[in-house]
């Protein structure tokens, strides 16, 4: 599997950002614009069924194969969102990035509601300028301009897909240095599942008020939460 990757930045440092489902790369543009001024050369990738990537059959596990044969291995810092965050947790071991940060990732997909991935093709298929900023009142007009635009390149097989993957991706222990951040509350990671990261060598920061998607919610809490990973 070939995917589409999208290179910034001329720094030493190396930065992997792998964005969830129904987005691409694009989803990382505030996040991308402040590692490459701190000296990252950001190197994102779109998931297969997402943005300019093939199509294919869809498991996390072929995700996180996806990762390891087309991002570099021995990372400064790797970065993955909701399903990117599954996706880089089941390649952590191969890639191995000197940090792994984990944003709201989807390690316990059972605490998703029962019929939310019908509510989200709807979501895709009818959406516009105006349902996203409805739903999304904090995101930037850049924000809504990447999601739109994630949207119309996105397989919507994936999320038939989704109903079949396991209920329950928590990591077992921290392969490198490891961050869970969580939104408030977190849509995939409930206080049971919090305990055990922790117990299991995971840091744990929760920022405050921030929904799923904190790194478009807000780019600076985001970024604060990041103090000491990049």
């Amino acid at each position: 599997m070939k995917l589409n990757v999208h290179e910034r930045g001329t720094g030493d440092k190396i930065a992997l950002l792998i964005h969830g489902a129904m987005s691409d790369h694009r989803t990382w543009h505030a996040i991308e614009d402040h590692l490459v001024g701190l000296g990252y050369r950001v190197v994102a990738p779109d998931l297969r069924g997402h943005g300019r990537s093939p199509r294919g059959e869809y498991r996390p596990e072929l995700l996180a194969d996806d990762l390891v044969e087309n991002l570099p291995t021995g990372a400064d810092v790797a970065i993955g969102h909701s399903l990117g965050g599954l996706t880089l947790a089941l390649a952590v071991s191969r890639l191995r990035p000197a940090r792994a940060v984990y944003s709201d990732p989807g390690f316990q997909l059972g605490n998703v509601p029962p019929g939310a991935t019908a509510g989200m093709r709807h979501m895709v298929t009818t959406a516009t300028a105006e349902s996203v900023r409805a739903m999304n009142p904090r995101w930037s007009e850049e924000d809504v301009a990447a999601e739109l635009a994630g949207f119309a390149l996105f397989d919507p097989a994936f999320l038939s897909a989704v109903d079949g993957f396991e209920r329950n991706y928590l990591p077992e222990s921290a392969v490198v240095p490891s961050l869970v951040q969580l939104a408030d509350p977190s849509l995939c990671v409930d206080a049971e599942g919090t305990a055990l990261l922790r117990e299991r060598g995971f840091e744990v920061r929760v920022v405050p008020r921030a929904g799923h998607c904190i790194h478009r919610d807000d780019p600076q809490g985001f970024l604060k939460s990041l103090d000491g990973w990049i």
